[in-house]
């Protein structure tokens, strides 16, 4: 994909607020601090669109990118450990859920897991919520450069079993080396 113009929209928490309806979009959801930000800004070929922070749960709006004028990224708070308080956590679920459900223009949520961590049960309980809804899904495994070569197959190939999916359907990703930038693209151009 040609990124020629990539460029905030807006921050929702309400669909009133979303941007009109018309355009394809792609949600981007993950447990907090697994990169979901740094993976977007690599895939859109900016440095600091994408507000990137080493502390768990600074996204806590949706966020939607416009790009190349044609269709939207969308940024949704990451779900799990968060530095925020119980009372902003309680209204995530709720806010994000609505959004999935409700979207009309959504082609498909990229499910991002870090590799080095199984998944856990938020992780699971968002794939048979994608399913029941009949939400298309991209899974991509980020911070592949933090393992070894032999250690990421093999640590693919548990997250796979225990997803029940192709271990070559997951994506390894890394934003740091730019791992899996074609192979997500090719994945989520397929479903815009």
């Amino acid at each position: 994909m040609n990124v020629k113009s990539a460029e905030f929209i807006t921050s929702a928490v309400k669909p009133p607020q979303y941007p009109s309806a018309g355009m394809p979009e792609v949600a981007f959801a993950g447990r907090s601090n697994v990169g979901k930000s740094s993976l977007i800004n690599l895939l859109l070929s900016r440095k600091n669109l994408v507000k990137t922070s080493s502390t768990p749960g600074r996204t806590q709006t949706i966020n939607f990118f416009l790009i190349n004028d044609s269709f939207y990224f969308v940024d949704l708070p990451g779900y799990g450990y968060a530095k925020v308080s119980r009372e902003v956590r309680k209204n995530w679920g709720p806010m994000v859920e609505k959004y999935l459900k409700s979207r009309q223009d959504l082609c498909a949520v990229v499910v991002i897991l870090d590799l080095r961590r199984m998944p856990n049960q938020a992780d699971h309980d968002l794939f048979a919520w994608l399913a029941h809804y009949n939400i298309p899904q991209i899974v991509v495994l980020t911070k592949a450069d933090k393992l070894k070569k032999n250690k990421q197959a093999r640590q693919r190939s548990l997250i796979a079993e225990d997803l029940s999916k192709n271990p070559s359907s997951l994506i390894l990703f890394s934003a740091t080396i730019g791992l899996g930038k074609q192979e997500l693209w090719k994945a989520v151009e397929a479903l815009l």
